[in-house]
C-alpha cells in the first residue's frame, strides 16, 4: 500500500518538473533568404543572420528554438494561425503587415538591388527599362511599389530570388530587384550564377526588417524586444550581422 505521505511527495515532484520544462518557441524562416536565413547545403541545417538571432533570444528567455520552413509568402498566414510563434527572416516593417501582425524593435534596415545578366554591362535605371519585362519576389514591399510605376511592360512575381535570377540569364525577363543583403550575398558566393548586380542603382523603398509575433503574443514580443535591446548594448546584435556581411 502507497502511503499517503508519498502521493504528495511525488505530485510536488511532478509539479516542480513541469515548471521546468522549457518552453519551444517555433520559428518562422525561408530557405533562400541568404544571409538572414537560409539552409546549409553541408549540413542541411537552417542558418543565417536572422537564425543566430533568433537561437540567442530563445536561450536569452530560456526556451527551445524549433525552426519552421516556409515560403516567404506563407510566412505572415503560419503565423496568425499559430502554426508558428515567430517571424525572424528578411521581412520588413509595414503598415499594411502591423494591421495583421506584431513587430519588435528593428534589427536591420536596407533596400532592394537591380540586377541583370552578366554579359549586359549597362548600369540602367528604372526609365531605361520601360516596356521591358521584369521580376521582382512575391509578397515584397517593393513588388507593389514597381508596379504602381507602370513603367515595365510587366512585373513577373517569383516565389524565389533563384528562379528569378534563372529568368534574367534565360532572357525571359530584363532585369530582377530582390534584397540587396540576398542578391549580394549569393553573388559573391556563386560567381557563376550569371547575373551582376547594377551599380549606381538606387533603391524605391528602404526597409527596417524586424521579428514578428501574432497580435495576441504580446509576453513573447516584450521578451523578444527585452532581448534585442540586450544585444544592441552588448554587441551581440552587431557580431550576429557581421558574421553574414551585414
Amino acid at each position: 500500500m502507497i502511503s499517503r505521505f508519498i502521493i504528495p511527495c511525488i505530485a510536488a515532484i511532478f509539479i516542480a518538473a513541469t515548471a521546468m520544462a522549457k518552453e519551444t518557441i517555433t520559428v518562422g524562416i525561408t530557405p533562400t533568404g541568404v544571409p538572414f536565413t537560409f539552409v546549409d547545403a553541408a549540413t542541411q541545417k537552417p542558418t543565417g543572420a536572422m537564425v543566430d538571432l533568433a537561437t540567442a533570444i530563445a536561450a536569452d528567455i530560456g526556451a527551445d528554438v524549433q525552426f519552421q520552413i516556409n515560403a516567404f509568402p506563407a510566412l505572415i498566414p503560419a503565423l496568425t494561425t499559430g502554426k508558428i510563434n515567430l517571424i525572424s527572416a528578411s521581412m520588413f516593417v509595414t503598415a499594411k503587415r502591423q494591421e495583421i501582425i506584431d513587430f519588435s524593435i528593428p534589427v536591420y534596415a536596407y533596400g532592394e538591388a537591380m540586377f541583370v545578366a552578366a554579359g549586359d554591362s549597362n548600369d540602367y535605371t528604372i526609365d531605361q527599362l520601360k516596356g521591358q519585362d521584369v521580376g521582382a519576389q512575391i509578397g515584397s514591399t517593393y513588388a507593389d511599389a514597381l508596379q504602381a510605376l507602370g513603367v515595365f511592360g510587366q512585373v513577373k512575381l517569383y516565389d524565389s530570388i533563384a528562379d528569378m535570377m534563372r529568368d534574367v540569364v534565360l532572357g525571359r525577363i530584363k532585369a530582377g530587384f530582390g534584397d540587396r543583403p540576398i542578391v549580394a550575398y549569393q553573388i559573391s558566393r556563386n560567381p557563376k550564377l550569371g547575373v551582376r548586380l547594377v551599380g549606381g542603382y538606387r533603391p524605391l523603398n528602404e526597409g527596417k526588417v524586424a521579428l514578428a509575433v501574432a497580435k495576441n503574443n504580446s509576453q513573447l514580443l516584450n521578451e523578444v524586444n527585452t532581448s534585442i535591446a540586450k544585444f544592441e548594448k552588448n554587441g551581440e546584435l552587431a557580431k550576429i550581422l557581421s558574421k553574414y556581411g551585414l
